[in-house]
């Protein structure tokens, strides 16, 4: 397995090590079986999306053709393949939370944020994004950002929410902030 720089791409040692750790859980040959658990860590430690030379990297590492990410990246939704803001907002639509409100959320977002769903605030902070089931139908409507989860959604607490993430401003991903435990 490779850990040369592929256009300029490289994790930093201690991400490289985490990545080492993981395939090392696999037999030796089905070091594809680790893809999924690196593009999350690819995607946190890069900005937050999949760019074609950071797909190519994690190619390189897993010694597998660069068509074989492509397919998985594109396959999920988890994966962004086009730029997106430091937080990405993820508002679930599907009928629970649609029934409860989640359309006045989206609603409330947009104007707040003066986007649509789909973009990016133009300080590049918050994109906002529809997606189908989170799984939290009892506290609906609910959102997800990064690895969090915000249920019984009211504009108040949407409101509270871009305050806190704004303050912060760190960007959100599907992984804690400590990688090790993974």
């Amino acid at each position: 397995m490779s850990e040369q720089k592929v256009d300029g791409i490289q994790f930093s040692a201690e991400t490289m090590e985490l990545v080492q750790r993981i395939i090392k859980r696999y037999p030796e040959g089905r070091q594809k079986s680790a893809l999924l658990p690196i593009l999350h860590i690819a995607q946190a430690e890069f900005d937050g999306w999949l760019s074609t030379p950071v797909m190519d990297y994690v190619a390189s590492i897993l010694s597998i053709k660069p068509i074989e990410v492509y397919e998985v990246a594109s396959f999920y939704t988890m994966y962004n393949l086009e730029p997106v803001g430091k937080c990405l907002i993820e508002v679930c639509q599907t009928g629970p939370c649609w029934l409860r409100g989640a359309d006045d959320i989206v609603e409330h977002f947009e104007k707040k944020l003066n986007i649509k769903v789909g973009e990016t605030t133009p300080d590049g902070m918050f994109t906002l994004k529809v997606v189908e089931c989170l799984g939290s139908c009892g506290t609906a409507p609910m959102l997800q950002c990064g690895a969090d989860y915000y249920e019984n959604l009211t504009t108040e607490k949407v409101d509270t929410l871009i305050e806190k993430l704004r303050a912060s401003n760190q960007r959100s991903t599907y992984m804690k902030s400590n990688m090790q435990e993974i």
